[in-house]
């Protein structure tokens, strides 16, 4: 084999379609451009980033800092506070398997916060992915335990 023997596999060159060679090849009168316009001229079509008259995003970004601005890699968190752990006796472990089977879950697959609103008056053993000081101390006041759940 030498250089000049070298093809290309079959069917991996397509040649390109000619547009506006006549209406029998489908791509005549306007060919594909559409009809008038902007678009439609040679040479026409409007610049990158171009968005009708609206404010540019790129011109918009430093008004998106703060508030209202939603950071793209935010953890989201399904909380509980601790009053909705009342139905619980002492010693039960509290997971967000068991969490999610009592109804105490709005959020689908989200790791569990748990918040310090309420009192708890039981000693629980509490796993969940994050807890509040608040939270924390008034668990640990009860007698109660508490195991990080690593996020991943």
């Amino acid at each position: 084999m030498q250089l000049h023997d070298l093809k290309p596999n079959e069917g991996a060159k397509k040649s390109k379609r000619r547009v506006g060679r006549g209406t029998g090849s489908g791509m005549g009168k306007s060919a594909g451009r559409g009809t008038k316009g902007q678009s439609a001229r040679t040479s026409g079509g409007v610049r990158l980033y171009h968005q009708g008259g609206n404010l540019p995003f790129y011109r918009k970004l430093p008004f998106l800092r703060g508030e209202g601005f939603t950071p793209i890699n935010r953890v989201r968190y399904a909380e509980v506070n601790l009053d909705a752990l009342t139905g619980y006796k002492k010693g039960d472990e509290v997971n967000p398997e068991n969490l999610k089977e009592n109804g105490l879950l709005k959020g689908k697959g989200l790791p569990v916060k748990i918040m310090g609103r309420g009192d708890i008056k039981v000693a629980l053993k509490i796993k969940a992915h994050k807890v509040t000081e608040g939270a924390r101390q008034k668990i640990e006041e009860a007698g109660g335990t508490i195991e990080l759940i690593e996020l991943g």
